[in-house]
C-alpha cells in the first residue's frame, strides 16, 4: 500500500488539464474500515494537502459524529476522491473531477483494503460511478433510497455549505440518514 500511495501522490497523468498543477490528495490503509469517496479536492484542500480540510469536511465530520483524530486515522477511515487533484474553477463552482483517476487508481487501492465495512458515496459523481444502473434518476432519489445500497454503500449529498438549500428542502435527510450514519459510526467504534 505504501508503494501504491507514493505512486498515486506522484501521478501527473492530468497535468496538462490542471491549471493549479498536480497534488493528489488521499488517505488509505489496508485496515481502513470506512471508505469515503467524494468528488475532488477543492482549492483549500489543494493548498493544505489534507483531505476534507474545509467547511465541507467540518459538515461531513458532524454528519458522522466523528472526531478529527478518528477521521484522519487511515487505519479507520480511507479517503479516496473520484479525482485526486483540484480540477479548477468553472462558472458555478469547482469543475468536475478528472475522469482519469478513478479508473486508473481505485481498483488497485480497493484490492488492498480488505477490512472495509462501508463506503460512503459522497455526491453524484461517486454515486454514478459505483452504483451505475442502480443509481436513481437524481441525487435526491438515490440518497433517499440509501437502504437499497447497504451494507456496501451509503449514498450522501455533498456536505458543501452550497447545499444548504437542498438540506432545507429534504428534512428527511437529517431525520433518517444522519442518525443511521451516526449509529453506524458508533456501532463500529469509529467516533
Amino acid at each position: 500500500m505504501k508503494k501504491l500511495l507514493k505512486e498515486i501522490r506522484n501521478c501527473t497523468v492530468c497535468k496538462p488539464h490542471l491549471a493549479a498543477g498536480c497534488r493528489p490528495v488521499l488517505e488509505a490503509h489496508p485496515e481502513s474500515k470506512l471508505l469515503i469517496i467524494g468528488q475532488a479536492p477543492g482549492r483549500h484542500v489543494h493548498a493544505s494537502g489534507i483531505p476534507w480540510d474545509d467547511k465541507s469536511g467540518d459538515n461531513l465530520r458532524n454528519w458522522l459524529g466523528m472526531s478529527k483524530v478518528t477521521f484522519y486515522d487511515p487505519t479507520k477511515v480511507a479517503i479516496i476522491p473520484m479525482g485526486f487533484c483540484y480540477p479548477g474553477t468553472g462558472k458555478s463552482g469547482d469543475l468536475a473531477p478528472r475522469k482519469e483517476c478513478a479508473p486508473l487508481w481505485h481498483e488497485p487501492l480497493l484490492s488492498q483494503m480488505k477490512s472495509l465495512d462501508l463506503t460512503l458515496l459522497v455526491g453524484k459523481y461517486a454515486q454514478d460511478y459505483y452504483l451505475q444502473k442502480r443509481a436513481k434518476r437524481n441525487l435526491t432519489e438515490t440518497v433517499k433510497s440509501f437502504t437499497e445500497y447497504l451494507p456496501e454503500f451509503l449514498a450522501l449529498p455533498h456536505p458543501s455549505p452550497r447545499n444548504n438549500i437542498w438540506m432545507k428542502k429534504n428534512p428527511w435527510f437529517k431525520e433518517e440518514v444522519i442518525p443511521f450514519l451516526k449509529d453506524w459510526v458508533t456501532g463500529n467504534s469509529l467516533q
